[in-house]
């Protein structure tokens, strides 16, 4: 693809800095002036092709590593936060938000944080919430967001915990022998801890008893999960005080928040020891992402290998740039990611445009979509339900859709993509991120206004809605 204008002087002043090198020194070693290097870094003028060209050379770098992946996550929570009508006495232009993304990220942040405090308290004091009146808690995220943010504004990928799962599935042997042998082999050889199946099969997954060192899973778990719940058992002991570090640097205000942080680490241990990098990027491009066939060679299921996908974000060694998206039958995003343009709301529902939605209506089918968002850019979406849940009748099955796409300039890595019309434009159904900051004037799905439009109605003449935004 050809290379846009970049600004990215915080990027490049970072890698200077890293390499404890003068402007003088650092400009020197890419062939360009100092006056040009300290515009770039001051981001008052993009660097060039061939500037990213010596960077990538002299330094060793990814040129994926300087786009704009992490500056496009935090510029979308930042217009959804700036969208809210108590900004709308000062409207910042998109070039003054990506001015503040680019060159001070902590404002962006800050700013934020402020703004989920404000919904919170407004959201407390409108259902006459018995907690008003308990300080400063009302101001706080919730623990499970605060380590929502995190896992989003890190690119869903920790970079030490995945290079040790992928060092230890290299010597398991994870992808060429049978995955819940190797692990339950390897927990008692290296740790003494045996692996039974429990005499009780009700709500319980997973028990530890530390005294007898034994770990008893529910004896109607599917293989899959079986596999997974034991990788977590193996992230506790391997991965223990990696995790505790890197949940204890974050800085979360509560410790629930860090509690919180340590499963979520403790998950992607396990998912990156089920699914090791290489291996897995590699099965992907091969299999041209298809999803049964990644799930049958790595013994592991459709929501552990689609997850996986979007953490492939590893510097010089990425993954083609995917969302993810785990959703209820409510249209609430229990799980999102996005390494592409598309960013989802932070609030509301997905919309029902997407069609998402309609895998809850087609079990054990995939779902194709070519879509363009309000920006212009198009997308190939594939999504499709999954069931979670006990077994035996009368146990409680939740259904799930999970949803997985690209751009259309990767579509041609996907084989759900090969009898689509990619060049026709007319086949993108046009989607919004959520009804509440979505611009599109006559959408017969909105179930709201947006937030920073007014609206008029007109008592004599109706169209598709009963009023229209100025």
């Amino acid at each position: 693809m050809a290379i846009g204008k970049l600004y990215i002087g915080r990027k490049v002043r970072e890698l200077r800095q890293q390499n404890k090198a003068t402007q003088a020194r650092f400009a020197e070693s890419i062939g360009i002036s100092v006056s040009y290097l300290n515009q770039i870094e001051n981001n008052q003028r993009p660097v060039s092709a061939a500037v990213l060209l010596a960077l990538a050379e002299r330094y060793r770098i990814d040129l994926a590593d300087l786009s704009g992946g992490e500056d496009d996550r935090l510029l979308s929570a930042l217009s959804e936060a700036l969208a809210d009508p108590m900004f709308q006495a000062w409207t910042p232009t998109l070039k003054d938000m990506k001015m503040v993304v680019q060159n001070a990220p902590g404002i962006a942040h800050a700013l934020i944080a402020c703004h989920q405090a404000y919904r919170h308290n407004s959201e407390q004091i409108a259902s006459l919430d018995q907690s008003l009146g308990q300080g400063t808690a009302l101001a706080e995220n919730t623990p499970y967001e605060e380590v929502r943010d995190y896992f989003h504004f890190v690119d869903n990928y920790v970079h030490e915990l995945d290079l040790q799962a992928e060092k230890l599935a290299t010597r398991l042997g994870i992808g060429e022998v049978d995955l819940n042998a190797a692990l339950t082999g390897f927990l008692e050889e290296a740790h003494d801890i045996r692996v039974i199946r429990a005499a009780r099969g009700d709500d319980m997954i997973r028990h530890y008893d530390a005294d007898a060192r034994v770990l008893s899973l529910n004896p109607y778990l599917p293989a899959q999960t079986r596999a997974f719940q034991i990788a977590m058992k193996i992230a506790q002991v391997e991965a223990g005080a990696a995790i505790d570090a890197i949940a204890g640097a974050v800085g979360f205000r509560t410790a629930e928040a860090r509690e919180i942080c340590t499963i979520g680490l403790q998950n992607y241990f396990a998912g990156a020891l089920v699914l090791p990098y290489r291996r897995f990027m590699d099965a992907a491009r091969e299999l041209r992402h298809d999803l049964d066939l990644l799930t049958a060679r790595f013994g592991a299921s459709l929501e552990q290998v689609c997850h996986r996908l979007s953490t492939l974000q590893r510097p010089g060694m990425k993954g083609v740039p995917v969302f993810f998206a785990k959703i209820d039958r409510a249209g609430n995003i229990i799980k999102r990611h996005s390494a592409a343009k598309l960013q989802f709301a932070r609030f509301g529902s997905a919309c029902p445009l997407w069609k998402v939605h309609q895998a809850f209506e087609m079990p054990g089918r995939i779902v194709r979509q070519l879509a363009e968002t309000p920006d212009g850019v198009r997308y190939l979406s594939v999504a499709l339900q999954v069931s979670k849940g006990g077994r035996g009748f009368r146990q409680s099955q939740q259904q799930y859709a999970l949803a997985l796409g690209c751009e259309v300039s990767y579509a041609e890595n996907f084989v759900y993509a090969d009898d689509m019309d990619l060049g026709n434009r007319a086949a993108f159904d046009p989607i919004g991120i959520s009804c509440r900051i979505c611009e599109r004037q006559n959408c017969p799905s909105r179930a709201m206004p947006p937030v920073k439009s007014r609206i008029v109605v007109d008592h004599e003449n109706r169209d598709i809605l009963p009023y229209r935004l100025v």
